[in-house]
């Protein structure tokens, strides 16, 4: 055996007997990473609890991450009684008229709950939010007075306004203290009116992401939709996911993406790594590449300050 090796084995024996009483524990957390988001949160979707934050209380606009809520409003219903998604729900004058990101669907055709589900949550259907509100409204209570002076009372949404009620007192029952839904499929209330709040979507995701149902929408990148037409025919149609992260070979698994002028650039995410969860939200961020790159940066951030992550 080389002796010259002896004094380095000795070293390498010395240093680790040093270390030992310090091994498994987490180093100090490092500074968080300078992001262009103007809030976010992080939180772990087994327990709810919000771990980080910057301005996560700030109340802020949100845009298509509200279809969160909407979908977890259906998927409630649908969990008292299955038999909900296979209801054919079919596109008002209203839903096909609605503005911004769609599903596609025409006046007087029809798809069925579950489809419509992919098509609210993979291309961010205004429209599917719309059906959605509109297929359901009849069955649920409506406004409380404090929802009604609120914004629930215009006329405009009388054919949604138990809809958003339910969605609102999903809101209130999870405790989202500082979210307002006017809208089954985004913001509503005008470019000033903020509606939630980074740390409120961390716990609505927390939420959504216990339903198998939820998770599986959510973390589909494509999915070929059957829509009814007027005449019986089934025609098809690709829907495909607008959250970038899932085809990111990163243990991405959802949530859901959100852009306006008035919000910016939105995202709420869920990653795996080891036997570790997290939920990433980003509200704000400069730009729709901005708002991958944040939640990227953050997630590094946050998986090596967890005690048990093999990256501390």
């Amino acid at each position: 055996m080389n002796s010259l090796l002896l004094p380095r084995r000795a070293l390498a024996c010395a240093t680790l007997l040093l270390a030992a009483p310090f091994l498994g524990r987490a180093a100090e957390p490092a500074p968080a990473p300078s992001v262009t988001a103007l809030s976010w949160a992080i939180a772990d979707p087994a327990t709810g609890e919000i771990l980080w934050t910057h301005d996560g209380d700030t109340p802020r606009k949100a845009a298509s991450t509200t279809k969160i809520m909407c979908a977890y409003t259906v998927l409630q219903l649908a969990e008292k009684d299955p038999a909900v998604l296979d209801e054919w729900v079919t596109f008002s004058e209203l839903a096909d008229a609605t503005k911004g990101t769609s599903a596609k669907i025409h006046a007087g055709e029809s798809v069925t709950v579950r489809e419509c589900l992919y098509g609210l949550l993979l291309p961010s259907g205004n429209d599917a939010g719309n059906a959605l509100a509109e297929h359901f409204n009849d069955r649920l209570a409506p406004p409380d007075d404090a929802l009604l002076a609120a914004g629930l009372d215009n006329p405009k949404l009388d054919t949604r306004a138990n809809f958003l009620a339910e969605m609102n007192r999903h809101a209130r029952r999870i405790g989202l203290t500082n979210t307002i839904y006017l809208l089954p499929f985004g913001d509503g209330g005008g470019a000033r009116r903020r509606t939630t709040t980074a740390a409120d979507l961390c716990r609505l995701a927390a939420h959504a992401l216990q339903l198998p149902s939820f998770r599986h929408y959510v973390s589909t990148r494509e999915h070929r939709g059957r829509i009814r037409g007027v005449d019986g025919r089934i025609r098809t149609t690709v829907w495909t996911n607008t959250n970038k992260l899932l085809a990111l070979d990163e243990g991405y698994d959802g949530v859901k993406t959100g852009t306006t002028k008035s919000a910016g650039a939105c995202l709420v995410s869920s990653g795996h790594r080891d036997h570790d969860w997290l939920c990433v939200v980003v509200l704000g961020s400069a730009s729709n590449d901005d708002r991958y790159a944040d939640t990227r940066a953050l997630f590094a951030w946050a998986w090596p300050q967890r005690p048990w992550s093999s990256l501390n």
